[in-house]
């Protein structure tokens, strides 16, 4: 009993030797990368100082999701809008409260507001849906340390080369005066009140209350600017809606929900897909080019969706965000609950709408990435697969689809 006792504190002293030994490895080699990033940074004007100063003592978060370590099993972003459904994101009673809040803060900055449609080209409820979407107008308090996660994110993620770029801008903000403490993040390094990546920071952020820096953490005007500016560079059209909210035809086709498929909205009314609530649109608008977005294939609520939807999209590439924002700033701005309701549909496994796609792509009905996300192109080419095979064509994964693809 002795020796058998003797021999497992031997294996276990051994054994955390060992774990020890692998870790201090493992911290080599982080500081070594992080060693072979400095040229990077003194080219951006990052001193010497302000580096060692960001990088000592760190470690790399290895709780993080989206990492690629050798051996592990990858642990996929659980981010709500790729693994709920839209009945359970696009909660109405999650609307009533955010929109409450949105009016009181809408007469609250009504100037700025004003001031950043005037100027800038976004109306203000837009940028008031994606604060409320992005930190719950600041009440949500990003959990992480922008440096560590996107060090993390360049040194073992599964997108190195673009956290490289982004911890490169965040240590420029540190050496531009930007306190450590404000660089608190989410886990993909997006900060402040509403969720700027530091490359996005340089390029849109703006000093809108006029104090000499541009505070997208504590300052509400620049944070709001700011995001106001950034749906303007990518491509906001002033003076034109998110999306159309239409009731489809009983013989529509959902494998046309795709965004390469587009035509004037005046076409897709005279094609059956009628606008509600019922209104008559300007000329302009009925000319102008969208795609169907039907986010439960054939079931739930259908769209049609112009460039500015496809603007939203650049903010947070999910077509429930886009949804949860633009009707958001609808309700903020007035407008009641979605026509149609949602159904009850099941979200599938990643795993398993990952098994379709792969099958789509080998079936060459499917060309974009294997996600495990039931995205707009997914949708469509599943509506195909089931057109193929004498299926129900609804555009919607389901248990019996995936079984039918199996056999």
């Amino acid at each position: 009993m002795f020796v058998r006792l003797l021999s497992l504190i031997v294996l276990v002293s051994v054994g955390a030797v060992a774990g020890a030994q692998q870790a201090r490895a493992a911290d080599a080699a982080f500081e070594q990368w992080l060693q072979g990033v400095w040229p990077q940074a003194r080219a951006m004007g990052v001193s010497r100082a302000t580096f060692d100063k960001a990088v000592a003592g760190l470690a790399p978060d290895l709780t993080l999701p989206d990492l690629a370590i050798p051996g592990k099993p990858e642990k996929v972003p659980q981010q709500p809008e790729f693994v709920q459904t839209p009945s359970q994101y696009l909660r109405e009673a999650t609307f009533d409260r955010l929109a409450a809040r949105g009016k009181q803060l809408s007469a609250q900055y009504r100037d700025t507001l004003a001031r950043i449609e005037r100027e800038i080209g976004v109306p203000g409820n837009v940028v008031l849906a994606i604060w409320a979407r992005e930190t719950d107008y600041g009440g949500y308090k990003l959990p992480h340390d922008a440096i560590r996660v996107l060090a993390t994110q360049a040194y073992i993620g599964k997108r190195k080369d673009f956290f490289r770029n982004e911890f490169l801008h965040a240590l420029k903000m540190l050496q531009d005066g930007t306190p450590r403490a404000d660089l608190r993040s989410s886990w993909g390094g997006a900060m402040g009140l509403t969720q700027f990546l530091p490359s996005e920071y340089y390029k849109y952020a703006v000093d809108f209350d006029g104090d000499g820096r541009a505070d997208i953490w504590r300052s509400v005007p620049d944070a709001l600017a700011s995001a106001a500016k950034q749906l303007a560079g990518k491509g906001w059209q002033r003076g034109e809606r998110w999306a159309y909210e239409v009731k489809a035809p009983a013989n529509g086709d959902c494998t046309m929900g795709t965004p390469e498929t587009t035509m004037p909205i005046g076409e897709w009314v005279k094609r059956g897909y009628l606008l509600l609530p019922p209104r008559k649109l300007t000329a302009e608008a009925l000319a102008m080019p969208a795609s169907l977005l039907q986010p439960e294939g054939s079931y739930g609520p259908s769209f049609l969706t112009p460039k500015n939807y496809f603007v939203l999209k650049e903010y947070n590439y999910s077509d429930l965000y886009v949804l949860f924002v633009g009707h958001l700033s609808d309700r903020i701005a007035g407008g009641g609950a979605f026509m149609t309701p949602w159904s009850k549909a099941e979200q599938m496994r990643t795993s398993d709408v990952e098994t379709m796609q792969q099958r789509l792509t080998a079936l060459g009905l499917y060309k974009d990435k294997i996600d495990g996300k039931a995205g707009m192109l997914t949708r469509a080419a599943l509506g195909a697969y089931q057109k193929r095979n004498g299926l129900k064509v609804d555009c919607w994964p389901t248990a019996d689809v995936l079984a039918h693809m199996r056999r």
